[in-house]
């Protein structure tokens, strides 16, 4: 069996989650690596969720939002535009590349483009590899 990448990602529930529906119910195909985490706003996402994913076996974290000027929480997706760079250094810190971590915008009615961006970030995660923590063994048995 060869491995598969462990994404998770967390939805907005106005938008995101909705198009990601979407793009289920008219079967739109998507790679099936995406666990998804329903978030009231995606400035909901704290860095220590994605850092928790990371250390429960997550080999990359998806955030998706609202696109801007249209969050339901006003200015929620500006504060998540301004946190995800800033997560993203921390995270190099620590020795997470930061091609594992993708912000993106997704209306409810773009399943096509959730169906993208899903496919997107699997593969490049695939071409990164399994993620390994710093002292250099895998999560995956852990789970």
């Amino acid at each position: 069996m060869s491995w598969e990448p462990r994404i998770v990602g967390f939805l907005c529930s106005w938008c995101s989650y909705r198009g990601a529906d979407l793009a289920g119910t008219s079967r739109i195909p998507s790679a099936p690596n995406v666990k998804v985490i329903k978030v009231p706003c995606s400035t909901r996402v704290e860095p220590a969720f994605v850092i928790k994913a990371f250390q429960s076996g997550a080999d990359g974290v998806l955030i998706l939002g609202c696109h801007p000027g249209d969050c339901h929480y006003i200015e929620g997706n500006y504060k998540t535009m301004r946190r995800v760079p800033l997560l993203k250094k921390m995270l190099k810190q620590f020795g997470i590349e930061e091609e594992r971590v993708r912000l993106d915008w997704v209306s409810a009615s773009e399943g096509e483009k959730y169906a993208s961006v899903v496919n997107e970030m699997t593969e490049k995660v695939r071409e990164l590899g399994p993620f390994k923590a710093n002292n250099g063994e895998g999560q995956h048995g852990k789970n």
